[in-house]
């Protein structure tokens, strides 16, 4: 089965997320559980998590199609130790504050390099972290986002997954999130059936299915191989509908939380009733 939703508000408190995909026909969703701008949070009080698992609860939304993500400031593969302390400690947070919401994922780009280290040791250093955060939590998986490769940011390559998991001592509580989006301009083609299969050919070979935990579904408003994250609605972008068709169509995408990031959430009714349309078509 497939489970479809976006990245929703969380605003006045992440008991609202539940509500607020259930109202666009979600049956996943994505949120932020604090402010991703900010390094602090106010903790999570007993009212708000008993709140927001009775809405999971009455919008029958399980915890493993529940996408949460981490802060933007975070960079697990930083250069400089006093800043790597700060992201450190920051996920750390993330990954208890989904403990305690009952969440079992947690999504995160990688880390970025800054021209201060070699990208061997920048994933080096990313996996030192994913393991400090796991050997102090039970039961929440990182979950690693490919990235678009803008800037210095590593994750762009099959490869550097790939190479960050081979070092994470837990492989039961490690995963990949695949953007479209990001492989797109990252230099892996979605155009048209022939390109996505081979795409995800390719990532079975370098990767490998069993770890893909979570997708993010978005077409991209720049062209292939141009390194720049930039989302578009499904259909109007570069990468076309057939890339979606086909991971709706497909059993290897069952079972994990598909998440819109599209720019336009007025469309996401309407994205997810088109999904969900090729999926119950498999």
């Amino acid at each position: 089965m497939k489970y479809i939703g976006a990245h929703v508000s969380a605003s006045g408190g992440v008991f609202n997320a539940p509500k607020n995909a259930h109202d666009i026909g979600a049956t996943a969703f994505a949120l932020f559980t604090k402010n991703q701008r900010r390094w602090d949070a106010k903790p999570l009080d007993d009212n708000t998590i008993r709140k927001f698992k009775a809405a999971c609860m009455r919008y029958k939304i399980q915890s493993q199609n529940i996408l949460p993500h981490d802060s933007y400031l975070i960079n697990l593969g930083h250069p400089e130790t006093e800043a790597l302390e700060k992201s450190r400690n920051a996920f750390l947070d993330e990954m208890q504050r989904c403990e305690q919401l009952g969440l079992t994922l947690l999504n995160f780009h990688p880390g970025s390099h800054l021209k201060k280290l070699s990208e061997n040791d920048c994933l080096k250093r990313i996996a030192e972290s994913i393991n400090i955060a796991l050997q102090q939590t039970s039961s929440v998986s990182a979950i690693i986002e490919n990235t678009a490769g803008q800037g210095t940011n590593l994750g762009y390559r099959f490869e550097h997954l790939a190479k960050i998991i081979e070092q994470v001592d837990d492989k039961q509580r490690v995963g990949v999130c695949i953007d479209t989006c990001h492989t797109f301009t990252a230099g892996y083609d979605l155009r048209g059936m022939a390109a996505t299969e081979a795409t995800f050919k390719e990532y079975s070979d370098v990767v490998g299915f069993e770890y893909l935990r979570a997708m993010h579904i978005n077409d991209s408003k720049v062209p292939f191989a141009s390194r720049v994250d930039r989302h578009a609605p499904l259909g109007e972008g570069e990468i076309g509908w057939d890339c979606f068709e086909f991971i709706m169509k497909d059993k290897r995408f069952n079972e994990i939380p598909l998440i819109l990031e599209t720019t336009d959430e007025s469309l996401w009714p309407q994205e997810i009733s088109r999904l969900k349309q090729w999926s119950a078509a498999d």
